[in-house]
């Protein structure tokens, strides 16, 4: 565990260190909390202790300072009094603190509480990691492990508050799914959707970001792009999921395809999101309309 030591003492600094030291923790040590509060951004350590009364931010400083920046970690922090009083235990306490110690430091003492701190942040660190791998499921389709809906809406609002920045969304859909899914089984076609699906993400850039739209639909946000360009992507796209070959008996072509319809937020179209999707829904619409496997822009559609 790594281990911050805060006081303006230099016995006690040296006697705090020893201590942690031989608990068998690597330490940090700050002369001031000015420079305890430097050293905990730079190293982010799992436990403080800091004396509370120094030279720029004092013990209760610090603690709220500590407290006050924490996001998915947790820091233990004991504070180190001269006297122990109530005042300062309860002061200490309300400023974030964990625990505390009384000088002169007892290294036993300090090592029982290091022991405690190394299993609350620990347990912490696994919280947060639980919470980290829920909030990724929560924005992941269990099939395709593309994200889903709620990731898009969430990526969707952070593109649209960037107005001058120009990007497209393709809606596609996989043509004559229904069909499919009769004549080879579901299970053929999850399969098939796994597989359309991962040829989606490796047909676009990094940059650029696929989602599960629901059943046979995905939508892609292609970043950077014209209509133009990203219909030129489209068709790529488009065509790398024919070369799948995926057997269909059912679909015209034999095997299974795409079609895909693309609307821009670009200059002279500052659309909104949900515009857009109706947009790019539209155009889908339209390409299964004149024969499905092929790609249709919202920009080449007459006007309602």
């Amino acid at each position: 565990m790594k281990v911050l030591i805060a006081d303006d003492d230099q016995i006690s600094r040296m006697i705090t260190k020893a201590a942690v030291e031989q608990s068998g923790h690597e330490c940090i040590v700050a002369v001031d909390g000015d420079s305890a509060w430097q050293l905990y951004q730079e190293h982010s350590p799992e436990a403080v202790v800091t004396d509370l009364m120094m030279p720029g931010l004092n013990g209760l400083d610090l603690c709220r300072a500590i407290r006050a920046a924490e996001e998915d970690t947790y820091t233990y922090i004991i504070l180190v009094t001269s006297h122990g009083s109530r005042k300062d235990v309860l002061a200490g306490m309300e400023a974030g603190a964990d625990d505390y110690v009384t000088k002169p430091l007892d290294p036993f003492s300090l090592h029982i509480r290091l022991l405690a701190a190394q299993r609350i942040t620990s347990l912490h660190a696994d919280l947060a990691r639980y919470r980290s791998a829920l909030t990724e499921q929560a924005r992941t389709d269990p099939l395709t492990k593309l994200n889903n809906r709620l990731k898009l809406t969430e990526d969707l609002g952070q593109l649209h508050s960037r107005e001058d920045h120009d990007y497209c969304l393709a809606m596609v859909d996989v043509d004559n799914f229904k069909s499919y899914n009769d004549i080879y089984g579901h299970q053929a076609g999850d399969a098939a959707l796994v597989a359309i699906a991962t040829t989606l993400a490796r047909e676009v850039r990094k940059a650029d970001a696929v989602y599960r739209f629901g059943g046979e639909e995905f939508l892609l946000v292609l970043q950077d792009q014209s209509a133009a360009t990203a219909g030129l992507v489209m068709e790529r796209v488009r065509s790398a999921v024919h070369d799948l070959r995926i057997e269909h008996s059912g679909d015209p072509d034999g095997v299974l395809t795409i079609s895909a319809g693309v609307s821009a937020f670009t200059d002279g179209h500052r659309a909104g999101t949900e515009q857009l999707l109706r947009e790019a829904d539209l155009a889908l619409y339209a390409a299964k309309a004149s024969g499905r496997n092929r790609v249709t822009l919202a920009s080449a559609l007459s006007p309602e």
